[in-house]
């Protein structure tokens, strides 16, 4: 029985990397999440069984279920497409379910089953300098949209809104005190008017007993 050897002995599917790109300024500068997005992006090509480079849709959420903070995606994808890495092809948006639509990537240095019609471009060879490519780096990570970040913002306060209102009881009632809404009497001192003052001893029988207090300018009775 002849054997057949097989021209491949990885059995699984994989994903090759130049050692030219793992050595070059721009690979070395990658931060932990540009790297995330590089590798998830990676898994979408070969979940589309080599093809449809240039149209694999990953979206935020399954960048978060790989692993990433979701606040950290966006920055990471700004800077793996400044260093040369992917190139986004067509920008998703946010919003209801039936108006939502994923990014599309592209992997500059991926061979796939379409690269005689769209082969590797390898941008990352742009970058020549480790100091080149950390500025690169650092700068599209701070690049932030003005109008996306206010568009996240937005979104923030209303996701916080919502969970407001599902732990809070709108109908609490506050129990009033003995003193609100009652009427405090104020008790008269001798300084505070002239003439005789008044005393109150007791209420019985619906009448109050009163007695005469002398006045300070009356004179006093000799014994």
């Amino acid at each position: 029985m002849n054997s057949v050897k097989r021209r491949n002995q990885i059995s699984g599917q994989w994903s090759a990397r130049l050692i030219e790109m793992l050595e070059s300024p721009a690979y070395r500068v990658l931060s932990r999440s540009a790297h995330q997005v590089i590798s998830r992006i990676e898994i979408e090509l070969g979940h589309h069984g080599g093809n449809d480079n240039g149209r694999l849709p990953v979206t935020t959420d399954d960048f978060v279920a790989y692993g990433m903070h979701r606040t950290s995606v966006a920055p990471a994808i700004r800077e793996a497409e400044a260093l040369g890495f992917i190139r986004v092809t067509q920008r998703g948006r946010g919003g209801n379910a039936e108006h939502r639509s994923p990014n599309l990537f592209f992997l500059t240095y991926a061979h796939g089953r379409d690269s005689r019609a769209q082969p590797p471009t390898h941008d990352w060879r742009r970058i020549e300098a480790i100091d080149e490519a950390e500025q690169i780096a650092r700068e599209a990570r701070a690049n932030r949209n003005p109008a996306a970040v206010a568009h996240g913002k937005r979104s923030w306060r209303k996701r916080q809104k919502k969970q407001k209102a599902g732990t809070e009881n709108p109908h609490v009632s506050v129990r009033k005190s003995r003193t609100d809404g009652a009427a405090t009497p104020v008790r008269k001192t001798r300084t505070t008017g002239g003439g005789e003052k008044t005393v109150r001893l007791s209420i019985a029988g619906g009448a109050e007993l009163r007695r005469s207090a002398p006045s300070a300018s009356a004179p006093l009775r000799a014994i």
